[in-house]
């Protein structure tokens, strides 16, 4: 970066310069990766791999892959200062464990909707059967009835009823798995 001051330019030093305290190039290659206003960036990824190997790192790739490994090298230089024993490993097994835990609670869900689906297509299966059983047996007409039916009024007949003491509400069910 420069900087024009009462005429003449002056350059400031990259983050990586300013710490290392070293003057700081044109041709400096840690410049374009760690500006003078992020001087943190630089000192997490120097506490961890060393300025002489970020260097060389930064030399043996192509101009175009710099800038990605240099976030690499902060991200890894960040978690290892967090977890100095796995660092990045440590990070990506913690998201590994909850992708399981969730993928775990997907298909409890997607088990409990297949379940809710079957009941469903159960109960529309009996009502259906019901329904058409019913259409087949006589109509009760009270208008039509003999008059020596009324003193059985009491004593109906219930086989079309569904809960009557006699029927087994087992059998009206049919089970959703085998």
């Amino acid at each position: 970066m420069e900087r024009i001051a009462s005429g003449k330019q002056s350059t400031f030093p990259c983050a990586a310069c300013k710490i290392l305290r070293r003057r700081c190039g044109e041709k400096c290659v840690l410049a374009p990766y760690f500006p003078p206003d992020n001087p943190h960036k630089f000192a997490t990824a120097h506490r961890v791999f060393g300025a002489s190997n970020i260097i060389k790192m930064l030399k043996d790739l192509p101009y175009d892959r710099r800038a990605d490994a240099v976030s690499s090298m902060v991200y890894e230089a960040e978690a290892r200062l967090r977890d100095p024993v796995y660092g990045c490993a440590g990070t990506v097994c913690h998201l590994q464990h909850q992708i399981s835990k969730l993928q775990t609670q997907l298909a409890t869900a997607q088990a409990e909707i297949l379940k809710l689906h079957l009941q469903q297509a159960n109960l529309v299966s009996l009502v259906s059967r019901l329904y058409k059983s019913g259409e087949e047996s006589e109509p009760f007409s009270s208008s039509e009835s003999d008059p020596q039916d009324n003193d059985n009024d009491n004593s109906a007949d219930h086989s079309n009823d569904l809960f009557s003491e006699d029927s087994d509400p087992m059998l009206l069910w049919e089970p959703l798995w085998p």
